[in-house]
């Protein structure tokens, strides 16, 4: 009975379905007489959208109802006018899910009345032959076989073929990775302006002193040697913190630490700086025979823990965090986690998306999580962020590694 009541309600939302179908056949001859008519052509685009959504809430409907997901395949409907209305009109997506709006308004309406029926006699049956069927369990899976022809019909009918998917995949790829790559230059711009305004503000200017200095100790030595010897240590200074300013800046393109200890070592020496009581698990990172990853993955997973330990001291409220560093099957996953107020938030990364500086927020949260996501993006890597509002702020990031 459960079940059957399952199904008659898969139906029932397929009828109604059914019936906006109806009154989008309308919607249809009107864009087709829009788009004759040239001038009404942008209506096309976006008919063509809410006819995308309505296939993908049939699509849900039966994945739900079978446990399998139907596949789709659409290009998309990107740049000028002219170039959205040639690529609707092209789509194979589009045919298909025309073919299926026409064919659902039947089959979708057929099936629910099909439902009722089966209902109708099953109770038919249950009240006059009760001695013979005690319940209408015979007759009532008839509904859950309607649901599956249901689903079944929506799947062959909008199931792209495999080309059609393969096609899709690779654009879908193409557009990730030209984001990627976008965010990555956009990223690397970034860096190279903070290095440039560090050498310049920091290391450059104590050079510049220095060099003044050094020029005024000599010009001072025969006529004044104790103002010189002043000079002199001062210029020492002047060296010292422009060594101190270098040293800096090389920490931010490459942490030495990072190749004198490795990652795991580096990540510990994070956590006994940060201020916070930070707890540091490794799996399959320990021993001497385990091998490194390469260079570019240790510098992004440091400054993704770097960066998460910061804010989070920062702006959490949390005393305590926790850092997971975990080897894979040709994975680096890092995972950094504190107790903290929670919601962080940061944008996917887009190629207009302007390159953020700093932190602000709450949490682990902050501008600098789009900086995070761009280092893990520029190499093709995945990073989730959960922050709900109360904490926790948890920071998932995979690396791929060949280890």
């Amino acid at each position: 009975m459960e079940q059957a009541g399952r199904a008659t309600a898969q139906l029932m939302r397929g009828a109604a379905l059914a019936l906006v179908s109806y009154l989008f056949i309308g919607l249809l001859l009107f864009t087709a007489f829009a788009t004759v008519l040239v001038v009404g052509a942008g209506v096309l685009p976006e008919t063509v959208l809410l006819l995308r959504r309505m296939a993908g809430f049939k699509r849900r409907q039966a994945a739900a109802w079978t446990g399998r997901p139907v596949p789709e395949a659409y290009a998309p409907l990107t740049g000028e006018l002219f170039e959205r209305v040639r690529t609707a009109t092209r789509d194979p997506g589009t045919y298909r899910d025309l073919r299926w709006l026409f064919a659902h308004f039947g089959y979708g309406l057929l099936l629910a009345y099909a439902s009722l029926i089966v209902w109708s006699f099953g109770w038919f049956v249950d009240g006059v032959w009760c001695g013979l069927l005690r319940r209408p369990a015979v007759v009532l899976p008839l509904v859950s076989r309607l649901a599956d022809l249901d689903a079944a019909w929506t799947g062959a009918l909008l199931t792209p073929s495999p080309e059609a998917q393969r096609s899709a995949a690779l654009a879908e790829r193409v557009e990730e990775l030209t984001v990627t790559r976008a965010g990555a230059v956009a990223a690397h711009g970034a860096e190279l302006r903070r290095i440039e305004r560090d050498l310049h503000d920091g290391a450059q200017a104590r050079l510049v002193a220095l060099s003044m200095r050094v020029g005024l100790a000599r010009r001072a030595f025969d006529k004044d040697p104790d103002a010189a010897r002043r000079l002199l240590d001062d210029a020492q200074n002047q060296a010292e913190e422009a060594l101190t300013e270098l040293r800096h800046v090389v920490r931010g393109i490459h942490p030495p630490i990072l190749t004198d200890r490795g990652l795991l070592g580096a990540v510990r020496a994070l956590a006994a700086s940060s201020g916070l009581d930070v707890a540091v698990d490794a799996d399959g990172l320990e021993g001497e025979d385990v091998p490194r990853a390469p260079a570019a993955v240790e510098a992004a997973a440091y400054f993704v823990v770097a960066e998460a330990l910061t804010n989070a001291a920062k702006h959490s409220g949390s005393e305590r965090a926790w850092v997971e560093l975990a080897r894979t099957a040709g994975r680096l996953r890092v995972v950094v986690r504190d107790e903290g107020r929670g919601g962080a938030e940061t944008p996917a990364p887009t190629a207009s998306t302007p390159t953020a500086s700093g932190t602000g927020g709450g949490g682990t949260g902050g501008s600098g999580l789009l900086g995070m996501r761009r280092r893990v993006a520029a190499l093709d890597g995945i990073m989730e962020v959960t922050s709900p509002a109360g904490g926790p702020t948890v920071i998932e990031v995979e690396l791929p590694c060949a280890w």
